[in-house]
């Protein structure tokens, strides 16, 4: 998962994270064009974890990849472009994971709300914790410009899908806010998480958080 929209067959137009596209390239040209951004972004996030996205190099980060820096101004514009590039990679897969997690929920029979919210939120969660290195550095508040403000449109976004998921009136404030609520805690969790010692300790949080989800969505009185 690179960002890269693929398309079945040869000569087809593929999707890069910077916006541009491999037109018309025969498939072994695609397949290492896809190598080149796999080894950039393994670079990238190597590089990113240990320095911070500020003093972070590309000279290193080329280096690292054993990708010209020419090359990686060609597939991703420079840093900003290989940072956004991995927080769309962390947020395909984790909206995938959620997606099928929730799909085989539904396929069981399950069509209750609340326990198919508190279903996402756990692979959401573990997903979290699965992908923790890129995880603690989406988080931080070391980022390329703009990049909060994307940020913070993502997170609107996911409080729209939890008010569908869980069948919310989003017109009335009330429903709102218990949604917005609901999602904050999962996001806490989500940075807790990252900076949990061993997979123990990441479940118990996992399970403490599913279970404070249920109560607070429990109706009052």
């Amino acid at each position: 998962m690179s960002g890269i929209m693929e398309s079945a067959g040869t000569g087809t137009a593929h999707q890069l994270p910077d916006g541009q596209e491999d037109v018309g390239l025969p498939q072994g040209h695609v397949g290492q064009n896809r190598t080149v951004r796999r080894a950039l972004l393994n670079a990238a996030l190597e590089v990113f974890t240990e320095r911070g996205y500020t003093d972070a190099g590309l000279t290193e980060i080329a280096a690292r990849s054993g990708i010209p820096v020419g090359s990686l101004f060609q597939h991703y514009g420079g840093k900003r472009g290989l940072y956004l590039a991995l927080w769309e990679e962390f947020r395909e897969e984790q909206e995938r994971c959620t997606a099928a997690t929730l799909a085989a929920e539904r396929s069981r029979g399950v069509d209750d709300p609340l326990v198919l919210f508190v279903a996402g939120a756990r692979a959401y969660l573990e997903g979290t914790w699965d992908n923790r290195r890129l995880g603690r550095l989406l988080v931080g508040d070391d980022g390329p410009a703009g990049f909060d403000a994307l940020r913070r449109q993502w997170d609107r976004a996911w409080v729209r899908r939890n008010a569908r998921l869980l069948e919310v009136d989003e017109g009335q404030r009330a429903g709102r806010v218990r949604v917005s609520v609901l999602t904050t805690v999962i996001g806490g969790a989500a940075r807790e998480l990252g900076d949990c010692g061993d997979e123990s300790e990441a479940r118990e949080i996992v399970d403490e958080v599913c279970g404070i989800l249920v109560h607070l969505s429990a109706p009052p009185g």
